[in-house]
């Protein structure tokens, strides 16, 4: 009798008390991943816990259904961009920090790699189908989202106003990546991407035109 229970204790003590949460920020982080680069409905769980390296049935010890699991992976991956909004926030003025977000953004890196990229372009579509804690969750972390860009651009020192504007600028640049994702000739999507970035370096850097850029008109001569 003592064997035994010596036995089952060791097997209940197998892993350490970290052991649950570090596993659960894996399924978390796979799933981030995953829902931005082919989307949440096209995402199921045997696809996620392959990415994490688990078992399917594991999946059910830590989140009762995919839609708790999309709720906390919105919420890791607008998290995830605070380093890049530390970076920005560096910039000495405001045309700097925007122009510094704007090319960046409107990159093809950032174009090309959705996976890592900003979940707001990569599931929003999704989003508008969803209802419940899903839904909920993308919200809460965009809200969040604004006011951690609001704070890192500085673009008015009136609050309201600066709310205001960047989240003006944040609705043209997902508009803008989206299309040049959607865009199957590489040349185009370019076009698409040089073309924004020059209109909102001009609407919210008060930036010339650099002469070696081609023209809005160029760009839509070639649909």
């Amino acid at each position: 009798m003592t064997v035994v229970i010596h036995t089952l204790c060791l097997r209940i003590m197998r892993y350490p008390p970290t052991h649950k949460l570090a596993t659960r920020r894996r399924i978390v982080e796979a799933a981030s991943q995953a829902f931005r680069e082919r989307g949440v409905a096209e995402t199921g769980v045997d696809e996620v816990m392959r990415r994490a390296g688990l078992t399917h049935g594991g999946f059910y010890a830590h989140f009762s259904d995919k839609t708790e699991l999309l709720a906390e992976a919105c919420g890791a991956a607008f998290d995830a961009a605070v380093p890049n909004l530390d970076r920005i926030s560096s910039g000495s003025t405001p045309a700097n920090r925007a122009r510094l977000l704007i090319d960046s953004y409107l990159g093809p890196r950032h174009r090309d790699n959705r996976g890592s990229g900003c979940l707001i372009v990569a599931v929003g579509a999704d989003m508008v189908r969803l209802r419940g804690e899903a839904r909920t969750g993308y919200a809460r972390g965009f809200s969040r989202h604004i006011d951690r860009l609001a704070t890192a651009l500085r673009l008015s020192p009136d609050s309201v106003r600066n709310r205001e504007r960047v989240t003006q600028l944040m609705s043209s640049l997902v508009g803008a990546l989206l299309v040049a994702r959607a865009i199957d000739d590489p040349a185009q999507s370019d076009l698409m991407l040089q073309a924004m970035r020059r209109q909102l370096r001009r609407q919210y850097c008060q930036e010339p035109l650099p002469s070696t850029e081609r023209s809005p008109h160029d760009f839509m001569r070639a649909f």
